[in-house]
Formats: structure tokens, sequence, C-alpha cells
């Protein structure tokens, strides 16, 4: 539940810039939209990238024991019967009688400072059987399970109803035995994956920090039992590690122990791991240990052995869970939110005016250097060009010669490019460029020769 921050100010600038800019659109805009569905442009999309392929070389490529899936969305529905998502995967819901609008009856609790309690819970307090929209009366409580149905094959009855995946978790449980056979992994050892997850959310918002369509990035973690307290110490240092190298703000991260009665049905012991949104404190990660709960259940449902032989000593036993969870939407939005800078910057003139930039990471730049020709006049732009293709070779470029340079640089401190390069007339004669550094803005004169070196050092 989001505890009130709010900057609606800086959430509306966001807002409003991703879609300028080409970050982030609403999705089927020309027919009016799609409640709380977003696309991600052209910049968007880079963005997204990078974070994922931050996260896979860190967390895959840069261990030795921990390897990756890429699962179905699909899976037999027994997956969810054995994980508890069937009977326990379920929002609070009340309606409104006269505005229709729905409601999580806990969030509505926790607004009034009210502990909610999820398990026998059928009527709101008199006090709050009103709607907070239009004042109407609101229903009983009813549970509402959060996965979207679908039917396989043909026929739409009983026999052919499935799932849209409600979380990346399961498949890695599901294929843990095929993976121990496949790899030569030690002992503890991690499966990874990215992918997308799909929940019917009661009251989804908040721009794309709360949508039925989102992705994951989780590691599932298997140790021994009595282990357990020194492994998700290492995944809570790890995850902290994690925000640093994102350029999150430190400062509004919250760390936050799940109390015992509110902890999931999977967990001895989870941290929710939450970040100060413009629109308030809200979950970014979470990081729990899961006991042996999934191995075991669809051990049982299955009748498979999903043990783990030890070949050093032979010993036999269902491995404990780990389970750091890295939201790829979330990761996006706070990143956005941290880099997100107002400040004062000097004119050709000598005065000063607001300058918008996006002090974002430099490997997670949409673009990394942007080559910007003074005129369009051929005897600049040809060999711009050619200096672009070159440089594409080791980076992202994106060329640009509209407007006059000093909009140019705006546009490019707006989407975050950490370097702008100026092919200009001097350039004809000297070989050298103009390097435009995004946060100081200052320049230095570099030669062409000299330029990949120059921005593999800088970048």
């Amino acid at each position: 539940m989001t505890k009130p921050n709010q900057n609606n100010d800086l959430m509306d600038k966001i807002v409003s810039l991703t879609k300028q800019r080409g970050f982030i659109f609403p999705s089927s805009e020309i027919y009016g939209g799609f409640a709380n569905t977003w696309d991600y442009g052209p910049l968007g999309v880079e963005l997204k990238n990078n974070i994922k392929r931050k996260w896979w070389r860190r967390f895959v490529h840069g261990r030795e024991d921990i390897v990756g899936i890429d699962a179905s969305l699909i899976m037999n529905p027994k997956v969810w019967e054995a994980s508890g998502h069937l009977k326990n995967f379920t929002d609070p819901l009340v309606d409104c009688k006269k505005c229709h609008k729905r409601f999580r009856a806990d969030h509505l609790l926790e607004s009034s400072s009210i502990k909610p309690d999820l398990g026998t819970m059928k009527e709101l307090p008199k006090e709050l059987k009103e709607c907070p929209e239009c004042g109407g009366e609101l229903t009983s409580v009813r549970k509402f399970n959060l996965m979207f149905k679908t039917f396989v094959g043909p026929v739409e009855d009983d026999s052919s109803v499935a799932f849209l995946r409600p979380e990346t978790a399961q498949a890695m449980f599901v294929d843990f035995k095929n993976v121990v056979d496949s790899t030569r992994t030690g002992f503890p050892f991690g499966i990874a994956q990215i992918g997308k997850a799909f929940r019917n959310e009661i009251t989804p918002g908040n721009f794309t920090f709360r949508t039925r369509e989102f992705e994951q990035m989780e590691i599932e973690y298997f140790i021994p039992e009595k282990d357990w307290k020194k492994y998700f110490e290492h995944w809570l240092n790890e995850m902290k590690d994690w925000i640093k190298s994102l350029g999150i703000d430190e400062k509004e991260v919250v760390y936050r122990e799940i109390e015992k009665d509110e902890l999931a049905h999977y967990s001895k012991r989870t941290v929710d791991i939450d970040f100060m949104f413009p629109f308030g404190q809200d979950e970014l990660y979470g990081l729990a240990y899961r006991t042996d709960y999934d191995l075991k259940s669809h051990a049982k449902l299955s009748g498979q052995d999903l043990s783990y032989l030890n070949p050093q000593t032979n010993e036999k036993f269902i491995p404990h869970v780990i389970e750091p969870t890295w939201g790829v939407d979330r990761t996006l939005l706070a990143v956005l939110v941290s880099s997100y800078t107002e400040e004062e910057a000097p004119t050709a003139d000598g005065k000063t005016e607001k300058r918008v930039v996006l002090k974002l990471p430099k490997d997670l730049a949409p673009y990394q250097v942007a080559i910007l020709p003074l005129s369009k006049k051929e005897e600049l732009s040809k060999p711009a060009r050619e200096l672009a293709n070159k440089l594409r070779d080791y980076f992202s470029v994106n060329y640009d010669e509209t407007q006059s340079i000093g909009r140019r640089y705006r546009r490019q401190d707006e989407i975050g490019t950490p370097c702008c390069v100026t092919f200009d007339f001097e350039t004809l004669k000297d070989k050298a460029v103009t390097v435009r550094d995004r946060d100081s803005m200052k320049q230095e004169r570099i030669k062409i020769e000299e330029l990949v070196d120059y921005l593999k050092k800088k970048l």
C-alpha cells in the first residue's frame, strides 16, 4: 500500500517528458487508450533493455553459481494449484453500488490507519462504508483472484482452462530438476529469469508503477536450510549494491521488514525494499525466504523427485530457497525519478535559463553519444554521418542536425545522453571535434583519431 508523499508536480513532469521524448506512450492511444497500459517508445525500450542487460551481466554472466532460463508464459494449470495461487492469490474487493467503481478493501483500511485482517474480513467498518469517489454505499468484501484466465485449444470448457503466469518464479521450481541434470552447477546455486507476468489488479495506477502486464527479473537461489540467514543477508547486500549502481537516490530507499502475520503463505521472512516515488512510498523490490515450500509442493502434486543429491556427501534433500525479485518497470520509473533534474544553466548571451536533464548512469542512457553537425550543409553533414557510423561500432549513437545547436544540446540533456560531439567547420581543417559533457556542460576539443579511446574512458 502506498504511503503518501506527494510531489504530483514532479510526477506530471516525468509523464510529460517521457511521452514527448519517446520513452513511454499510452497504449492504444489512437482508440482512446486502454486503462493503465503503456508502450515503451524508441528511447524507453533502449533504457529498459539496458537495465535488463546490466542485471543479466551482473547476476548471471558475472557469477559462476547462477544460470538462466526463459520459460513459457502459459503453463500447466497444475503448476498454479501446487504453488497455492489458485487458492491464495486473491485481493479483498468491494464495489460501489452507485458509481460501480472497485476498490481494494485493505487499501481503504490502511488509508485510515486500520490494520486489515485479510483472513477474516467480510465487512468494512461503518465509517468506511461510503465510496471515496461518490459517497455511495460499498458492498461486502469478497475475494478476487488476480490471475488472468484463458483457454487452450478450440473448445472453451473446464478442461481447457489455463492462466497467464502471475509470476516468473514457478517455472524455475518446475525446471529445477532439468537444470540440475543438464548443467554442472555446484551447490548452492541459482536460476535466473527475466520475463513478463500478468495480474488482474483491482486498482492499477500511478503511471507504470502498478499495471496488469509487467516484467520481472528474478532469481531462485537454492541453499541448505541451515544457511538461510547467511544467504538472506548476502542477497540483501547484493540488492543494495544494485540500487547504488543504478544511480537511484539511496536516501529515498526504505528497507521494510514484513511482519509475521502479513507474510505470504510460502515465506518465513520477507523484506520489501520501498522507494519514495513522487506519489508515495511503495514497493520497488522484494527479498523472500521461501523455505522448501515450492519444491515440496510441486514434488507432491507431480509425483516427481525434486530433491538434490550432494555428490560430495551423497546427502539427498529438498533445497530451501532465497528469492530476490526486481521489477523492471518499477526500476525504470525509480531511475527516471532519481535522474530527473532541473537546474539553472548559462546561455550564450551571459544569462541563465532552466535546464532539464536526465542524469542517467552512462551505461543506462538510451544514447551514449550524440553527433551534432553545426550545419546541415553537405560539407559538414556527410563527414559527420561517417563519424556517427564509425562510432556505432562502439557506442549507442544518435545523429541530430535539426534546430540550433543550443536546442539540440537541451534535447540531448532531456533524454540523458552523456556526451555530445559537435562537428563544425573548424573540424574540416583541424580534424578535431568538440565533446560536451552532459552533467558539467564542459567542452573539450578532441582529435577525431583519438575520439573512440577518449569516449571509451569517459563512458
